[in-house]
């Protein structure tokens, strides 16, 4: 059986003792039914990992105790950020873990003129606890010691407009360049993925006013969560460490 990976929100310490966070002991306890004696590996997002052995486990918690932490470095040489207008129900969460999985490091959610999801207030703040759940569960997956961000919602070209030094790529199906003939090396990139029904003639010129460069995948139409995947994995091969 492989060791599970468990996320715990507070800096761990070798050789210390602790209990699992309520999430973390519901998973350990009740779900994968591991019992003292049982070992895990605990990460707190410092790009450490450490073993650790179960001390005890009662019905709602679990203590752990720590051996010495390693520095385990898996992320990405690209620095890679996501702004994804908000797509609905389950493809929304699929793309977040996805590409997480891929190696970008922060994930900007955006509303767009052509954005099929209404959300504000209390439910978008619940959507974003939500979707940063997700980024911890696919970084104790897919072995990440570092936690990506997942901001707080914004527009499209408020995000287009903060100022940074990344290459700004937007995807058109008619632009001349792509991933492939972008010039070498690129160390950050922000990546735009529109809506279901794509970007608005207005956003796509607001975007090019801003610095973006249109880029094109391919001659076939993609789905939004394909776009997304489908462009980072491109990037990582071109520029990070996939491939």
């Amino acid at each position: 059986m492989r060791i599970p990976r468990i996320y715990h929100p507070e800096p761990l310490h070798s050789g210390s003792t602790l209990t699992l966070s309520d999430e973390a002991a519901n998973h350990v306890g009740r779900v994968l039914r591991m019992t003292a004696g049982q070992q895990l590996h605990l990460f707190d997002g410092s790009n450490q990992v450490f073993p650790a052995e179960i001390t005890q486990v009662e019905k709602k918690s679990v203590q752990v105790r720590l051996g010495a932490g390693v520095e385990e470095d898996v992320e990405s040489p690209l620095d890679l950020h996501l702004g994804q207008v908000i797509s609905r129900g389950e493809k929304m969460e699929f793309t977040i873990q996805k590409s997480i999985e891929l190696g970008v490091s922060t994930i900007t959610p955006l509303f767009s003129e052509r954005c099929g999801v209404k959300l504000d207030g209390e439910r978008l703040a619940k959507k974003i606890q939500q979707w940063q759940k997700i980024a911890v569960a696919a970084c104790e997956q897919c072995g990440r010691n570092r936690i990506p961000l997942i901001r707080e919602a914004m527009t499209l070209e408020a995000w287009c407009r903060e100022q940074d030094d990344s290459l700004k790529l937007n995807l058109h199906p008619r632009a001349s360049q792509s991933i492939n003939t972008l010039p070498l090396p690129v160390k950050k990139v922000r990546l735009l993925i529109g809506p279901e029904g794509g970007l608005s003639p207005d956003e796509i010129a607001m975007t090019a006013t801003v610095g973006f460069t249109d880029i094109l995948l391919g001659p076939r139409v993609l789905r939004t969560e394909t776009t997304a995947l489908t462009a980072i994995t491109a990037l990582q091969v071109r520029f990070g460490d996939l491939g």
